[in-house]
């Protein structure tokens, strides 16, 4: 980001070496803050915040950084929310963002002495409960790749290991061949911060990925092509590692395939399923859960244990006071 402002920049490079974020968060700081320095640069110099794509943001110095106040942006919030339509999540997120900068400049780099976030709370977030696949929609959903398509070991692989593992889509394209144990008993994968863990793989994994494995090469290398990216688990259709898009496209398609398109199921749904199956059927413990995932906060994984009022019927059942009726007695 070479053009990004020096105030901005350390900020970033902070947030990706040291804390070792992702590219893809530290690209969403950037977004984050660049909008909120367009916001702070138009509403003083009086122009028009219909059109803050346009405004240039390299005038931004830690004079100008500095001399933002609590005002300003809880104006921008409101900006956010009245003019564009943000809603809790979205404004919590960009607010989190200013709040990093301003915690990174007064407390790490300590070039500033005023965090003008500091006191603003972040907006309430409802959770909405997760959408996920029901059982007998799984199994729709494997059984819908068809058994003359050129890539059907590759598409079942994958839909297996997103509805088994709970894996995130970063995580299942970036699977390399010496990410896999020689057993195939369990994979490595890299997740949210780089930090990696260890999925331990069932037989419906492991046969999906002995069937793949068998024939890779032999697929991609048909008719004279060679693999270009060699080491990485899933090719698409040039030879090269599979992009998160393609994955996406494949799941569409699939969820059309098998009836299933119009429900609001995507990439991300199929992790849903995977947590909700395990949970919910296999009395998985929540702890347990949460290492699967790679959730760093235990709260983050009970949103998983309150889908299933079946459960929740067998609890109250399970009191030993349920079947105690003292008005018989009495």
């Amino acid at each position: 980001m070479d053009e990004v402002p020096v105030v901005i920049n350390s900020f970033l490079a902070y947030k990706e070496t040291i804390q070792n974020c992702s590219p893809l968060t530290v690209k969403e700081y950037y977004n984050d803050l660049r909008t909120f320095f367009r916001y702070i640069i138009a509403k003083r110099g009086g122009k028009d915040l219909s059109e803050l794509e346009q405004v240039d943001i390299s005038s931004v110095d830690l004079t100008l950084a500095g001399s933002v106040s609590t005002d300003e942006i809880y104006s921008f919030l409101l900006f956010l929310s009245k003019e564009k339509n943000n809603r809790s999540a979205a404004l919590a997120r960009k607010l989190s963002a200013i709040k990093s900068f301003y915690k990174y400049h007064t407390q790490k780099s300590k070039k500033l002495t005023e965090n003008p976030a500091r006191e603003i709370d972040s907006p309430n977030i409802k959770h909405p409960l997760p959408k996920y696949l029901s059982l007998d929609e799984s199994i729709r959903l494997l059984k819908s790749i068809k058994s003359d398509s050129i890539t059907k070991e590759r598409d079942y692989c994958i839909i297996t290991l997103f509805l088994n593992c709970g894996m995130r889509l970063s995580e299942l394209v970036g699977i390399d061949l010496n990410d896999i144990s020689d057993d195939m008993s369990k994979l490595t994968v890299t997740g949210k911060g780089r930090k990696m863990r260890t999925i331990y793989l069932n037989d419906a994994c492991r046969n999906a990925l002995e069937a793949y494995l068998k024939v890779r090469a032999q697929k991609a290398m048909s008719k004279g092509k060679t693999i270009i990216d060699k080491n990485a688990l899933f090719l698409s259709g040039k030879n090269r590692r599979i992009s998160n898009k393609t994955v996406q496209w494949l799941i569409k398609k699939q969820l059309a395939e098998s009836g299933l398109e119009g429900k609001g199921y995507s990439v991300h749904k199929l992790r849903h399923t995977a947590a909700t199956l395990m949970y919910n059927t296999g009395n998985v413990d929540i702890r347990a859960l949460q290492d699967i995932l790679g959730h760093e906060q235990l709260n983050t994984t009970q949103i998983y244990t309150h889908v299933s009022d079946k459960k929740l019927e067998e609890a109250m059942k399970a009191n030993p006071l349920s079947n105690i009726n003292t008005d018989k007695e009495n």
